[in-house]
């Protein structure tokens, strides 16, 4: 990615958010921001750099530690131990214990670090994400709750008014469909969804031999006494020229139906319908009419070397198909034919997957791991056979082959269904709840309502807590694989999609966040060990000093007693006719106080020093970013400049995937030193959580402001760092750290969030 996007320079024109949690309207210049958790309105986002690039948002590294505290530690340590460190301390350190001293007398609660001294932290929890997801809901988790897609009042620009007919029309018939196939009514307090209607019993329509003619039925009393078979083949291999082969190809079916005795078949170019209605309504129910078939015959066409099945090139481009894997793996049996007076011959699955795939493929894997089990609830199943029909059926069209001439009439069967979303609608035939087809929408708007309504899988919040090789710019929720190696079952989601939005993403219930600071190191709150003695000693020091100069400066008016005239004694001063005696009781206490008051004066570094010396035990919690990597000798003269004593800062072992484990060097785990390897990567940032005084470094394409807590794996929790799109009111996935568990519970709960990031 270049510079110039990296760095976000100001440009010209505007764009318009909620500027605050009170959701008042606002222009901005179109620039990074983030809801800013002190005072909870959208603000530009300034991000400190170890190499700050100019004309950018970036700054250098500062800090907000008070200074008295960190000119005492400077008297007592150098910076590093260089050697010209060391020169510099050595040569600046009566200048700075001036200056020390010059600031304990005029500004002495400056003196005091926050929360030291032995008190306690105020603040333990993280600086909390303010804002939350105010907009509608394209689809819903819950039926109560208001959605375009359930309400039909769908709105998207890319989607035609048409479909919407088509949803409302599936609802009518799903609800006839269901009166029909379910009698009996359903028990006190159980709902049922129209997309989670039930498994059909019988298609709605087939092809019946009746006194010795074959005709399409759709009366539901008469399917219902027939046993059929399901036909399986690619259109593109089989139908090339049009209508006459299409009624050849027909006939050859009812050839091989006489062939085994089979009275009723179900083919797609007889058996869907001319109405998009039939169509959709058709995909929906292709599990319930596969599974229902006495056996699903696979139709191949003819080859030069029918005795040869295993070599035929017809069995790949058959196999290639988005919807192959469900009409197999649903069926009871298997039989194929080639050509279309061939032999109806008996296959068992795994025979089919050796010819189909090969013997060491992924698929016949599949086929072998998940074959012969009627529903696929693992999860396990239903990842491997995601990963198989995800790389099917990018064309049902052969690219070697030229395509079939036009056709007048509409075009038939499965193969030519304009499903964006093909993919999703073939992989739910492995699940006991499936959606409606609905034409306009994405693959991943499709993936997120299949997720909602299998809810025991949770498949979209599992997605959401990997870290892919490459996140999507759109619907960045969505991850095939993560680059710490876990799979779908070995993470342990915290969240739930509580919808989707028009744009696809996930609108996520449940969460904690907590908004990542960038302008600066804060002044962190600590608690100490409990000392007595070390609380008096600094408060001597703050308040002694200009209370003993402030005493001794009210008793200078009574060093003198004035009266007219002189007597001569010793002690008198006269100036004309006014004389004046020495009180020498005043003089005492005066000179009593001012030396104390110096002496203190020059000790109060000192005790300053001693004060803050006590070990942390505590510290506020923060998330700290750098751009650029950073050693954690560095973090750590920021965060605790006003501490001698400094908490102990570790490299992560696993919580980044830039981390490595010093294996081997020593008894304590901890991370390998991985600064020089990382240093000089592209878009490199460090990440401080003082909480746990753990550092890591990760890559992203914008520095994220909000972490989010999703999930458990491995012993850690996944946590999603995430940029925020202010006019789009949703976040941006930039990256996933593994990150001690414990520390969402100082994370605050906060409303719906969305996760998509349309970059616009």
């Amino acid at each position: 990615m270049s510079q110039t996007n990296m760095t976000l320079p100001i440009v010209s024109g505007g764009v318009s958010c909620r500027d605050d949690i009170s959701l008042k309207k606002h222009t901005h210049k179109a620039q990074q921001r983030y809801m800013d958790p002190d005072t909870g309105q959208c603000t530009e986002l300034v991000v400190q750099a170890k190499k700050p690039a100019s004309g950018t948002n970036q700054v250098r590294i500062t800090d907000q530690t008070r200074r008295i505290p960190k000119l005492v530690v400077s008297l007592f340590r150098p910076k590093t131990c260089s050697m010209m460190d060391v020169l510099v301390f050595i040569l600046l350190w009566p200048f700075r214990f001036f200056i020390c001293s010059i600031h304990l007398l005029f500004w002495p609660i400056d003196g005091l670090p926050k929360g030291g001294m032995g008190g306690g932290v105020n603040v333990t929890e993280y600086p909390p994400y303010l804002m939350y997801y105010w907009g509608h809901l394209w689809a819903a988790r819950s039926q109560k709750e208001h959605s375009t897609f359930d309400q039909g009042g769908e709105h998207l620009k890319r989607a035609p008014s048409r479909p919407l007919s088509v949803v409302n029309s599936l609802a009518g018939l799903l609800r006839r469909r269901k009166r029909e196939d379910e009698p009996s009514p359903t028990a006190l307090g159980i709902t049922s969804t129209l997309e989670s209607t039930a498994h059909n019993f019988y298609p709605r329509r087939l092809v019946i031999l009746r006194d010795g003619v074959w005709e399409v039925c759709d009366d539901h009393d008469k399917i219902a006494r027939y046993r059929y078979f399901a036909v399986s083949y690619r259109q593109s291999d089989i139908l090339e020229s049009g209508r006459g082969e299409e009624e050849e190809f027909i006939a050859s079916i009812r050839s091989a139906a006489s062939q085994c005795e089979m009275k009723a078949y179900w083919l797609d170019l007889e058996c869907m319908g001319n109405t998009d209605e039939d169509k959709h309504l058709v995909v929906y129910q292709l599990a319930d009419i596969y599974r229902g078939a006495e056996f699903t015959l696979v139709a191949l066409p003819q080859t030069d070397d029918p005795g040869n099945a295993q070599g035929r090139e017809s069995w790949r481009n058959w196999s290639d198909r988005v919807w192959t894997l469900p009409e197999i793996m649903l069926s009871k049996g298997l039989r194929y034919m080639v050509g279309p007076k061939g032999p109806v011959t008996i296959i068992t699955l795994r025979e089919l997957a050796n010819f189909a795939y090969g013997h060491d493929s992924e698929e016949a894997a599949v086929v072998n791991a998940c074959g012969g089990i009627g529903c696929l609830y693992q999860l396990e199943h239903l990842t491997l056979l995601k990963a198989v029909i995800w790389g099917r059926g990018k064309s049902s069209q052969d690219p070697e082959k030229a395509p079939p001439k036009a056709q007048s009439r509409q075009p038939k069967g499965i193969d030519n269904l304009a499903y964006e979303a093909t993919k999703v609608y073939a992989l739910m035939a492995f699940f006991e709840r499936r959606v409606i087809p609905f034409p306009p929408e994405s693959d991943l708007q499709a993936l997120a309502r299949l997720s909602m309504i299998n809810d025991e899988y949770r498949i979209a919040e599992r997605m959401l807590s990997m870290l892919p090789d490459k996140i999507p710019a759109k619907s960045c929720w969505y991850a095939d694989d993560d680059q710490y190696k876990a799979q779908f079952w070995d993470i342990e989601p915290e969240v739930q999609v509580a919808g989707v939005t028009d744009k696809g993403a996930l609108v996520l219930d449940g969460c904690r966040a907590a908004s990542i600071r960038w302008k600066d190191f804060p002044e962190v709150s600590v608690q100490t060990t409990q000392s007595g003695l070390r609380q008096l000693v600094g408060k001597v020091a703050v308040f002694g000093i200009p209370s003993f100069y402030a005493f001794a400066a009210h008793w200078i008016p009574w060093l003198f007693s004035k009266f007219p005239g002189g007597t001569g004694n010793v002690g008198e001063a006269c100036i004309g006719s006014l004389c004046a005696t020495i009180s020498y009781p005043a003089a005492v206490i005066t000179v009593a106080l001012f030396g104390w008051a110096t002496l203190f004066l020059i000790l109060g570094p000192f005790m300053i020093a001693y004060s803050i010396s006590g070990r942390i035990v505590f510290t506020q919690p923060f998330l700290v970013g750098v751009k650029g990597a950073i050693k954690i000798e560095e973090a750590s003269h920021y965060l605790y400049r006003a501490w001698l004593l400094r908490p102990r800062l570790i490299y992560t072992t696993s919580g980044s995937v830039l981390a490595q484990h010093c294996a081997g060097e020593g008894d304590i785990r901890e991370g390998k030193k991985t600064y020089d390897e990382v240093k000089e990567m592209k878009d490199v940032y460090t990440l401080v959580d003082t909480s746990t005084g753990t550092l890591y470094y990760f890559t992203a394409e914008r520095p994220p402001t909000v972490c989010l807590y999703t999930g458990r794996e491995g012993g850690l929790g996944r946590f999603v760092l995430c940029s925020e799109n202010c006019t789009a009111n949703e976040l941006h996935k930039e990256t996933v750290l593994r990150m001690p568990s414990q520390i969402h519970r100082s994370m605050r709960s906060c409303g719906w969030l969305a996760i998509g990031g349309v970059e616009e």
